[in-house]
């Protein structure tokens, strides 16, 4: 989007909803309407398969198939997903990071089918697979081959596709899992860093064009409720950007340094509790990247505000748009130039920002940068420590929620008279249809064109060829997701991330409470005879674990055992780690919607396996109907987001261990 001068009024920026669910169709239906309402951008969200390289009828998508986003498997997914919807007039961001290359490769393949030419072609691929390491989880392959994938895109996309933001670099999944506006800054700027370096040392962008490869390198970044320090972390953002750029690559041309960046508002900071509290979190965190125009955002996208109970319906999302239009078009923020300049309070903030995140990028660089930085699992256990120190605050006080920690009390809210209709619900059938739509795929294409198509693909990732176009003869040949990803698993193989959680810290609970449960903990493993030992597990392909690490760090420090293999396991193998472990108490953690399909899985399998003596327990955004659901099939006890106080979780597992295993429940 076009800057103007800086006398003009500014120009309102790109307006997005992050949306997509159930199927192909359904998600084109709901885009169509939302283009019709004023939305400006298309924001892709894709279901955790396409995200990690799955097929819907792959085991380990058992629950997760269009609950999160889209389910994308193939050309003719992505024909439906943008039918009637011209893609060489459209700017569409993409939510897609470990199979970026093979869902940029449909997108191009599909606009070449319509007649548009590569080079019209607008949008972002969110692509940052660093964050993926610390926060969101859906990598597919170590750091090393996954860097190679992001620069042959990076390079692929200055030639071919000059408008397309090959990268989005995210700092706002980083803020979820605990990042201070430092780390925040610093880990997002390493990987930066770590991208351009690779792009440059490839020899694949001559000298003369490293200035086009700076100017389409973009950030995503989260806002939270702080909205003065947020939007001081933007203008030390911005100055830090614009020193890097023109220090260590040499970039002159200052629109080249530009620092460009979209926002999507913080949605774990939304609270089940009260959630029309929410509303003003929302809109008092769009001012932070909207109030000072040097640091502006020119992409936003809100969360709705019910987003801590379930997935949001049209109506919801309509009203996180209305926000962003009554802010652009009826106020006038776009009328002046900066306000904050010449602010010696302004300017204090940044500068102490800015001299922390420098400290910090410094400190990465001398670990040999961000990927180094990941495999030591020294920015993940950094970050988990930050996480668990904001925790503390929560549940001290110290950091006032409110509707949650303080002004509790409340009228039942008209906005839940519905119950679960207040939150979209995910046909069942939905993932039955889409596997059996896989397999008639898979039995109606050119199945020599398929192989000979992957085999060059695996051919070329042997080398260092670049691998865009080998990706897109196989997206026009009519490759699935699944086989792509499992082409270059073979050559690429696959990683499991440092979970950052045994160097972990928590200070400050040493108090009366922690010492009571962990008194608790130490007498019933004395009457059992032995520690108590505590499985926490990540089944399917949800990723966000930053919830599951605090539950192990603070499990860890009243005294349980705990084994904590991280993501992406199956229900099979969480029930095998249980038995062989010899556990007293399962937990699992699921954000993504699966729990009906997964956590039964696991409850049967137990019993199976002669453990269903194991209790299991349940944390994660799961409405009431489903919790009750739950509780009928087994499960001892359903956390959601309101139970925010860990030590009291902590007091109730022992319990359920005691009721499993007939001890009498000692005062508390």
């Amino acid at each position: 989007m076009p800057y103007p001068a800086d006398r003009e009024r500014d120009r309102p920026w790109v307006m997005r909803t992050y949306a997509g669910h159930s199927s192909a169709a359904a998600s084109n239906a709901l885009y169509r309407r939302n283009l019709d309402k004023g939305q400006t951008g298309l924001s892709v969200a894709f279901d955790l398969p396409t995200q990690t390289g799955y097929d819907p009828d792959d085991e380990l998508a058992r629950g997760e198939v269009g609950k999160v986003g889209v389910p994308i498997s193939h050309i003719g997914d992505m024909r439906q997903l943008f039918d009637g919807i011209p893609l060489g007039e459209a700017n569409t961001s993409m939510t897609i990071n470990a199979t970026a290359m093979w869902l940029l490769a449909l997108y191009v393949s599909v606009a070449e089918e319509e007649g548009a030419d590569r080079a019209t072609l607008s949008g972002t691929t969110q692509n940052d697979i660093i964050k993926e390491y610390l926060s969101r989880g859906t990598y597919v392959f170590p750091p090393g081959p996954s860097l190679r994938l992001i620069t042959d895109m990076v390079a692929w996309t200055v030639s071919n596709v000059p408008k397309w933001n090959p990268i989005n670099i995210c700092s706002y999944h980083l803020q979820e899992v605990g990042a201070t506006p430092a780390q925040e800054i610093a880990y997002s700027l390493s990987t930066a860093i770590a991208v351009l370096d690779s792009v440059f040392d490839s020899g694949q962008v001559p000298e003369e064009r490293r200035g086009e490869v700076v100017a389409r390198m973009s950030f995503f970044v989260n806002a939270g409720v702080r909205f003065i320090e947020e939007m001081c972390k933007m203008r030390a953002f911005v100055r830090l950007w614009d020193e890097i750029t023109r220090d260590r690559y040499g970039i002159e041309n200052p629109k080249h340094r530009r620092f460009r960046y979209g926002v999507q508002v913080n949605s774990l900071g939304l609270t089940e509790a009260q959630p029309e509290n929410n509303v003003q979190r929302i809109v008092l965190e769009m001012l932070a990247v909207t109030l000072s125009r040097d640091a502006r955002a020119r992409a936003i996208q809100l969360p709705a505000w019910n987003e801590a109970l379930g997935l949001p319906r049209p109506w919801d999302q309509q009203w996180a748009l209305r926000m962003q239009q009554v802010l652009a078009y009826e106020t006038d923020l776009l009328e002046y130039e900066d306000v904050f300049d010449g602010s010696h309070v302004v300017e204090a903030k940044v500068d102490g920002i800015v001299e922390a995140a420098r400290a910090e990028i410094d400190r990465v660089q001398a670990m040999g940068g961000a990927v180094a930085a990941v495999e030591s699992g020294y920015m993940k256990s950094a970050l988990v420590s930050s996480l668990a120190e904001r925790r503390r605050r929560v549940e001290s006080g110290e950091d006032v929620v409110v509707g949650v920690n303080k002004f509790a009390t409340t009228e039942p809210s008209p906005l839940q008279a519905e119950g679960a209709n207040a939150i979209e619900q995910i046909d069942p059938v939905v993932e039955q249809r889409a596997v059996e739509a896989v397999r008639a795929w898979r039995a109606g294409r050119d199945d020599a064109l398929v192989t000979s198509t992957l085999d060059a693909l695996r051919a070329a990732a042997k080398t260092d060829a670049n691998l865009v176009e080998a990706t897109i003869a196989c997206a026009k040949a009519g490759v699935t997701t699944g086989e792509w990803s499992s082409a270059l698993r073979e050559v690429f193989g696959e990683y499991r991330a440092p979970t950052g959680v045994s160097a972990a810290s928590a200070s400050g609970e040493a108090g009366e409470r922690i010492a009571r449960v962990r008194d608790r903990v130490r007498t019933t493993g004395e009457e059992l005879g032995r520690r108590l030992r505590v499985l926490v597990g990540k089944p399917g392909l949800d990723g966000h674990s930053n919830g599951a690490e605090q539950v192990a760090v603070r499990a860890r420090d009243v005294g349980f055992e705990v084994v904590y293999q991280g993501i992406r396991l199956t229900p099979a193998q969480i029930v095998a780690a249980a038995v062989q472990e010899d556990v007293h108490v399962v937990g699992l953690s699921i954000l993504s919607g699966s729990h009906l399909e997964v956590v039964p899985a696991v409850v049967d399998g137990l019993r199976a396996a002669g453990a269903g003596d194991v209790p299991v327990i349940v944390g994660g955004i799961v409405p009431p109907d489903d919790a009750a659901t739950l509780r009928d099939r087994g499960v001892a006890r359903v956390f959601t987001p309101k139970d925010y106080e860990l030590t009291d979780i902590m007091d109730e597992i022992v319990t359920v261990v005691r009721e499993a295993n007939g001890l009498e429940p000692p005062s508390r």
